[in-house]
């Protein structure tokens, strides 16, 4: 199954230098880095990247994380994905930059087709 991240494009470009992403600043204080299923993701650029530019969307094959993925209880009580420990830049399946000039929830709707 695919589960998505977004993260900034700058954050996207380090982490294809190193390999792997460590997490953006909210990730790294919660302990984990947070990524959202499929009818989860529109609700999260909704709710958490309102009014920002220059992201990414990640394509993550959840099989390629193994025991570092976890589904937890979040918003509403909602089981979303969780990895403990760096996202590998190999579990990356695709990564689209969000439409300049749309909101991001607009945007990654508009990706997910």
């Amino acid at each position: 199954m695919v589960i998505y991240k977004l993260l900034s494009s700058a954050e996207w470009d380090d982490a294809l230098a190193a390999g792997s992403f460590t997490g953006s600043a909210v990730d790294r204080q919660d302990g984990f880095i947070h990524l959202s299923g499929a009818d989860q993701v529109v609700e999260t650029a909704r709710r958490h990247f309102t009014g920002a530019t220059g992201l990414t969307l990640l394509s993550v094959e959840e099989e390629r994380l193994g025991d570092a993925l976890r589904w937890e209880p979040s918003r509403g009580g909602q089981l979303f994905p969780h990895v403990y420990g760096p996202l590998p830049v190999a579990a990356v399946v695709a990564a689209r930059a969000l439409p300049a000039g749309l909101p991001a929830a607009d945007a990654v709707a508009a990706l997910l087709g």
